[in-house]
């Protein structure tokens, strides 16, 4: 599980353009929007294309999104139950 958390914040610092973040500057349980990384609506958008890109897993509703944007490692566990093989 950690390896995927690892690869997924160095996935979202590279697809979102975040130039001075490190992953390790990226906590795995604060939130991405609003007060943790402070993330908008349009890095929802280039989140859920990621999920479909690279995980082949396609999101239905805005709610199930927000759900699964909660943190990297509500992301990580989500795409380790439902990732396409």
């Amino acid at each position: 599980m950690e390896e995927l958390i690892l690869e997924l914040k160095k996935e979202i610092i590279e697809v979102l353009n975040l130039e001075d973040v490190k992953p390790e500057d990226i906590d795995s349980d604060s939130p991405l929007f609003g007060d943790g990384l402070g993330l908008d609506s349009i890095d929802a958008l280039e989140l859920i294309v990621l999920m479909e890109k690279n995980y082949g897993i396609k999101l239905n509703n805005a709610a199930e999104g927000r759900e699964i944007f909660k943190s990297v490692r509500v992301m990580a566990e989500y795409i380790q139950k439902n990732r396409k093989k």
